[in-house]
């Protein structure tokens, strides 16, 4: 794909991207279902975060776009690094495992996760921007140009620790409010939500190793942009 195609794609999709997070994080007070939108906001949601990761992703790949463009080859590359370890290590994994993991949990029961509450709330549209649309353009960046990927090692340790950090944040508007973030968590007994905190994290670490075999089938070893 051309770079000003590239720069145009980036920069739509950092638009829109910017435009959902704004839309959600704006949801009027008065409507907020009070059981939903207690401490931390929408900011104790994985499905917020990975909306502000996206935009940062598509907004520094937008970056590196216009720096190649005004032929700034020296700081494109240390941009390109970036973007690169951004979306091996977090904007692929995270979106796909937040598409994934909610339509699966929303199709056994949504109260699980979606509480029929925030239908008078989040407009439809709004739902499916959050987790439906993020796999999509996931995959379409991996189809757009090749990334590429940190040593395993470096990319799992990076990846855990993230985990480690969103799974904290967790556990502390627990012990602060004494209400879980999503009412899954309820059902289970503390080795049970353990044993669920780490089978997503084997979930979410099968995500990057996916999309480090979709970068590496469609694109080879070798080829990279610069």
């Amino acid at each position: 794909m051309e770079i000003s195609t590239l720069a145009t794609y980036h920069c739509l999709a950092f638009v829109w991207y910017f435009f959902v997070a704004y839309s959600i994080t704006h949801v009027k007070t008065e409507e907020r279902p009070s059981e939903v939108f207690l401490y931390g906001g929408q900011w104790k949601y994985l499905t917020v975060l990975n909306l502000v990761l996206q935009a940062v992703f598509y907004g520094v790949s937008f970056l590196a776009d216009v720096l190649r463009l005004i032929k700034k080859l020296r700081c494109a590359k240390r941009v390109i690094s970036s973007r690169d370890l951004l979306f091996s290590v977090l904007a692929f994994p995270v979106s796909t495992f937040v598409c994934i993991s909610f339509w699966t949990l929303y199709t056994y029961n949504r109260e699980l996760v979606y509480p029929k509450s925030l239908d008078g709330v989040i407009p439809l549209w709004l739902n499916h921007a959050m987790h439906t649309a993020v796999l999509p353009f996931a995959v379409l960046e991996i189809l757009a140009l090749p990334h590429r990927y940190p040593a395993k090692k470096k990319g799992l340790i990076l990846l855990g620790f993230v985990a480690f950090l969103y799974i904290s944040w967790v556990l502390w508007i627990y012990s602060v409010t004494g209400e879980w973030v999503y009412p899954l968590f309820a059902l289970f007994s503390p080795s049970g939500l353990a044993a669920f905190f780490a089978g997503s994290l084997a979930v979410i670490i099968s995500f990057y190793n996916f999309g480090e075999f979709l970068n590496r089938m469609i694109w080879g070893q070798s080829k990279f942009c610069l």
